[in-house]
């Protein structure tokens, strides 16, 4: 059976680093994009032949571009990409924000979605491949002045447009939208939340429903 490939952004840690982890043991290629080369570097010795580390930054869109251009090359073709890099703020709310830290929050939560897609759907239309996204409980509820939560309300909604348009040549697109996950986003270990892996687990069942199926959000959250 031909290996399918994935291009994973925000790959070097976290939900990143778990996915590529899952979908090589699921029998996928995929390609590492991540600013941090030395920490790509490391990840796709791991994973082997499986793997193509690709360092850039999901704002600079010609990156972006280059990188699956080179992974399909690499692979012979790209059957899905998950948009995943992400940042938080230190500043919360509105009235204590800094914007400067809004401008480069929306650059990566927004602008970086918009490159990974753009540079992508060349890729996924040869294929009727799939377009995943990281998006957020926080997405889906209101949080006093969060303007991360609301740039997560940015990728739920453009998810869902998204997913029309691919719809229009057999794409598909899916939303993965966690709770609290166990990630380096946050300054302390949390081992009652979601663990990466789990995260890794839901988008591994997106790629994988039949052909019949879309599934537009994976909605996780923690128990307890």
């Amino acid at each position: 059976m031909t290996r399918k490939t994935m291009f994973i952004t925000g790959a070097s840690s976290g939900i990143g680093a778990a996915t590529a982890r899952a979908a090589v043991k699921a029998g996928w290629n995929v390609g590492l994009f991540a600013r941090s080369e030395e920490t790509l570097a490391r990840l796709a010795d791991e994973l082997g032949e499986a793997a193509l580390a690709l360092p850039g930054d999901v704002t600079i869109f010609e990156q972006q571009k280059d990188a699956l251009a080179r992974l399909s090359d690499r692979f012979g073709g790209v059957d899905a990409a998950f948009a995943n890099a992400g940042t938080g703020l230190d500043a919360p709310g509105t009235e204590n924000g800094d914007p400067e830290e809004w401008e480069q929050l929306l650059r990566i939560n927004i602008l970086g979605v918009l490159h990974t897609a753009k540079a992508a759907l060349p890729h996924l239309k040869l294929c009727k491949g799939h377009m995943l996204m990281t998006g957020s409980a926080a997405g889906r509820r209101t949080i006093a002045g969060s303007v991360y939560g609301a740039s997560k309300w940015f990728v739920h909604g453009y998810g869902g447009n998204l997913g029309e348009e691919m719809n229009e040549w057999g794409g598909r697109c899916t939303v993965i939208a966690p709770g609290m996950v166990n990630t380096a986003f946050f300054d302390a270990e949390k081992p009652d939340k979601i663990q990466p892996d789990d995260i890794a687990d839901a988008v591994l069942y997106a790629v994988s429903t039949s052909d019949k199926a879309s599934v537009r959000e994976v909605f996780i959250m923690p128990r307890g």
